[in-house]
């Protein structure tokens, strides 16, 4: 789970919302700000739920980097490119409605498995399982160089918002648009030393419990457990299904899941050095680099994560052409409202 890294919010967003709407919630797209559509609009049906996937095609690998990813392709081929990027404790099918979407409208949509999850393994045992910022924005880079995609238009959410952040940041060329959901997630090591208000550190309680080997035993025996009571804090109004977490919780069982959230977490905290051979990027990054591409960010309203001022907060971050969106849903936008954010991806490769 994220939250916009070095900026402390006044206050915490929690909200409880009765059961009975949450499939209503699912499906609306209602948002702040106005679509600009250049392909056509996908929210004409909001009222109406779209059809629910339970399921990919077949999954494809390619060695990229250090790394033989895992990943799913929808759409033709010499469409234009969309890659879908997924957060924890989540995989891959937080986009199992939005790539069709997507890929009925011309689209080629990739949509990868990330470090530790699913069918993505190391090409070495001798690699070292690191989960700081830049790695994850570099594997994006080589899987594009892989796939021999040259510009995308990136869109993620939780981690996936930050490596889509740091690519648009720092390697612009490769990024034509961005859909980053809870706005600018580029971590700024020194200021998450200052400490949040107690109802905001108590929300993080996990990245404390990640910190402590108890924590690690924890995650490694309990890793479904975990998961499914951070999916529920997470997204109070998403009434899930336990196929649609069980199909998901699959992606847990990578065997380097347990090193590389500890290592994300701990490395935030400043409890994990990361690899001196990254420390230019970092230095980079640590210094809040603005974001010159089209941008769309997303607020979930019910998203305990969520900062107050419907993206105020880091507005400044955004210097291309801009729009923000608050769709009434929890912390995995694209599983709660697939139509809303395809929409919006859309709307931003109009800009």
């Amino acid at each position: 789970m994220e939250k916009p890294e070095g900026i402390q919010p006044t206050r915490r967003h929690f909200v409880k919302v009765a059961a009975a709407a949450a499939v209503a919630a699912q499906f609306g797209i209602t948002y702040s700000g106005q679509a600009k559509a250049n392909r056509g609009n996908l929210s004409a049906r909001a009222s109406a739920a779209p059809r629910v996937h339970t399921s990919f095609g077949s999954l494809k690998q390619i060695k990229a980097g250090i790394l033989n990813v895992g990943y799913v392709e929808a759409g033709p081929v010499d469409g234009r490119v969309v890659i879908l990027l997924h957060g924890w404790p989540y995989d891959i099918h937080s986009y199992v409605d939005v790539a069709p979407l997507l890929a009925a409208k011309g689209y080629r949509v990739i949509v990868p498995y990330l470090r530790g999850h699913g069918t993505t393994r190391f090409l070495s045992s001798s690699t070292p399982r690191n989960a700081q910022q830049s790695v994850f924005a570099l594997d994006l880079i080589a899987l594009m160089d892989a796939l021999k995609i040259e510009r995308a238009i990136l869109a993620g959410y939780d981690w996936g918002s930050r490596t889509a952040d740091i690519v648009a940041a720092l390697w612009p060329e490769r990024c034509k648009a961005l859909l980053s959901v809870t706005g600018y997630l580029i971590t700024n090591p020194e200021a998450n030393k200052l400490p949040s208000p107690p109802k905001e550190e108590w929300a993080w309680w996990y990245q404390y419990y990640f910190a402590t080997e108890r924590g690690e035993l924890g995650l490694e025996k309990y890793r479904r457990d975990l998961a499914r009571l951070v999916w529920k804090f997470n997204s109070p109004t998403w009434n899930f299904s336990e196929a649609t977490f069980d199909r998901t919780a699959a992606a847990f069982n990578n065997p380097d899941y347990v090193s590389i959230v500890i290592d994300n977490y701990r490395w935030r905290l400043g409890l994990a050095k990361g690899d001196p051979g990254y420390n230019g990027i970092e230095s980079r990054l640590a210094v809040g680099p603005v974001i010159a591409v089209p941008t769309i960010t997303i607020d979930g309203e019910h998203d305990p994560f969520t900062p107050p001022g419907r993206g105020s907060i880091y507005r400044k971050k955004f210097s291309g052409k801009y729009e923000h969106r608050t769709l009434k849903v929890g912390h995995n936008v694209p599983q709660e409202a697939p139509q809303g954010f395809a929409q919006a991806v859309v709307d931003v490769d109009g800009f």
